[in-house]
């Protein structure tokens, strides 16, 4: 297990208890497919520049008050002269403001949460700030997840160091996951000095890339991010015995968030209130509805096995379409190897922290590098099943086309296969029965927790090999290709399907079925059956067929299948990068769970229960449409 790991477990346990035109693919050494890379060597065309200084020095809780008195709390690292003072003056500052608590997690010192090694950049030049966030860590207040005052506190935080004399007044912000999402907001508000921002790992819509991907609640990440937040807070804050009287009120403020934030929002998701649903509550808390007010140069990291899979993306594009220096490197991650960035170098330009000195040297110091914005590729992604890196210009491009394949026959849990088909289609009824342990031993289960059980049960082969859990549900699978299949973007499947309950989950996973039988997920989408309302203008399309449906996933949307009816459902499958290789076949695998991933809430569970079928005929023509190279 790698060091930057083995830094994050304690903390989670305390959480617990408590090729076309534009393209350019670069092929590695030979790997297993899907699976990374052997890192080749950075870029001959720049070198990183080495150390200005050997040593730093931290300090530790400085106060930083905001607009309506409460203290926020950071951590600086200064450089060391050789005079042996710190340097405090005329210093470009990197911003990393964070929910985990910067002491226990120990973001000042680069753990797996916090991304590359802060002391990187110091020892070049640069300060850090890491700030605990509102009602977090060492800061007053009670915690609000991403809320509008949150966002307002990051972007004080930012025009605060702008103005400390140690700063030259030129800022750049880093972090991962929640410390990616808060870069988005505070950049949105323009704070004075920000010059540009490298989010690891960020969402773009909370709703559907993580808390009720397709209208069932993530019970396998939300309760732990959560619990590990209001776990952190409750360490008392180590200027506590100096400060006793801002110590205790910091204690307190972090014990109301539990009581009138944390256990409300919890209870009324598994209550079946607001919290199910799509609202003002997750727009206000969603990048993607501010992200067009992001105007500094924007360097994105995510991962094909992420928890933010999907909105990542969808952050690139939008900057990318504003005419923002974008660049995104997405690799075959799940949320803690892409927050860690330890398999960065695998892309080809060089560890997370040379990207980063490279990237703020150009736009926060001002440094000249005319080769930058050639040298690395607008996107370059992680090819599954090639186990190449690709380099191209755009996500969805001109280059690409969407291929439909037909549902075809029928299929029967245990192992019989119905087909999937550019021809004529095979009329036939599959059932899908509610079995609630498929989806326990997949890549899926390692995805939705964040990746822990890969970190803690590496070489367990479930996690690797899908055919034990597609026995649960009902599959659909082409020959084997004459030609290989080259897919890049969201995926679409078009179901149709019954239920005797009015409701139920159907969990789709695109695979890739090797000639030796493996079973590869290369991805997977959810749809609550009573949630199937589209919004056809929010909906993606790709020369007129649809790849990417949107859902309004609203209460008022919600409508019950009619008993003996047939209804159409769109699963929004989420993005990949992928081939299937010639003599491979692909696979769509319908189920009715995904745990530990996703539950209903209690007062819908018992409509989860019974079992979906699936038609397949002229009059209901299921399809599956995916965007090709």
């Amino acid at each position: 297990m790698r060091r930057s790991h083995l830094l994050v477990v304690p903390a989670l346990a305390l959480a617990l208890l408590a090729p076309a035109a534009g393209v350019e693919a670069v092929s590695p050494p030979a790997a297993p497919a899907g699976a990374a890379p052997s890192a080749p060597a950075a870029r001959a065309d720049w070198t990183p520049r080495p150390e200005q200084y050997r040593q730093t020095v931290t300090r530790r809780d400085l106060r930083i008050p905001m607009d309506d008195g409460v203290v926020l709390r950071g951590d600086l690292i200064l450089p060391v002269g050789r005079n042996g003072r710190p340097v405090t003056r005329g210093l470009p500052t990197i911003v990393t403001i964070t929910a985990y608590n910067k002491t226990v997690l120990g973001a000042g010192a680069g753990a797996v949460l916090a991304g590359a090694d802060p002391r990187y950049l110091v020892k070049r030049g640069y300060a850090q700030l890491t700030v605990d966030a509102r009602g977090t860590g060492s800061s007053e207040g009670v915690w609000g997840a991403f809320s509008a005052r949150e966002a307002k506190d990051a972007a004080a935080v930012v025009a605060w160091a702008h103005r400390q004399p140690w700063s030259n007044g030129r800022v750049g912000m880093t972090g991962a996951s929640y410390m990616g999402i808060t870069q988005i907001f505070a950049a949105a508000r323009h704070p004075a000095g920000l010059r540009a921002i490298f989010p690891q790992v960020p969402a773009a819509d909370v709703y559907r890339d993580v808390v009720a991907s397709g209208g069932q609640l993530d019970v396998g990440f939300i309760p732990l991010w959560m619990g590990l937040v209001t776990a952190t807070g409750l360490v008392p804050p180590a200027f506590g015995l100096g400060e006793p009287a801002s110590g205790l009120r910091t204690l307190l403020d972090h014990l109301r968030t539990a009581v009138t934030f944390t256990v409300p929002l919890l209870t009324g998701a598994v209550l079946g209130r607001d919290p199910v649903y799509d609202g003002p509550f997750y727009r206000v808390r969603s990048p993607i509805t501010v992200i067009d007010k992001v105007r500094v140069p924007t360097f994105l990291v995510g991962g094909e096995h992420d928890l933010f899979q999907r909105g990542t993306p969808l952050l690139f594009e939008r900057l990318r379409r504003n005419g923002v220096p974008t660049r995104m490197i997405w690799g075959p991650w799940d949320h803690l190897q892409g927050s860690s960035g330890e398999e960065v170098p695998g892309a080809g330009y060089g560890t997370l922290a040379e990207l980063q000195l490279r990237w703020f040297d150009r736009y926060v110091r001002g440094r000249r590098d005319p080769a930058l914005l050639r040298d690395i590729k607008p996107l370059t992604y992680f090819e599954q099943g090639s186990g190449r890196w690709v380099r191209t210009g755009r996500w969805i491009g001109r280059d690409l086309h969407p291929v439909t394949f037909r549902l075809s026959g029928t299929s029967s849990v245990g192992g019989r296969a119905g087909a999937l088909t550019r021809g004529r289609a095979k009329a036939g009824r599959s059932t899908v029965p509610p079995i609630p342990v498929t989806g326990l031993c997949t890549r899926s289960a390692s995805q939705w927790t964040a990746g822990i059980p890969r970190m803690v049960l590496r070489d367990l082969p479930c996690f690797e090999d899908n055919r034990l859990n597609d026995l649960g549900g009902v599959v659909f699978q082409t020959r084997p290709l004459k030609r290989r299949l080259r897919i890049q973007g969201p995926i679409n499947a078009h179901l149709y399907a019954s239920s005797r309950t009015g409701d139920g989950m159907l969990s789709v996973a695109v695979e890739d079925v090797g000639p030796n039988g493996k079973v590869t997920r290369l991805t997977g989408g959810w749809q609550v059956l009573s949630l199937r309302a589209l919004t056809r203008k929010r909906s993606r399309y790709l020369h007129g067929r649809l790849i990417q449906p949107y859902h309004p996933f609203t209460r008022a949307s919600k409508k019950a299948v009619p008993r003996g009816k047939v209804v159409p459902v769109d699963v929004e499958v989420f993005p990949t990068g992928a081939v299937i290789r010639r003599g491979h076949r692909l696979r769509l695998s319908v189920q009715a769970f995904d745990v530990p991933h996703l539950l209903p809430s209690l007062p819908d569970a018992l409509g989860q229960l019974g079992p979906t079928t699936l038609h397949v005929s002229r009059k209901h023509p299921s399809v599956v449409t995916l965007p090709v190279r």
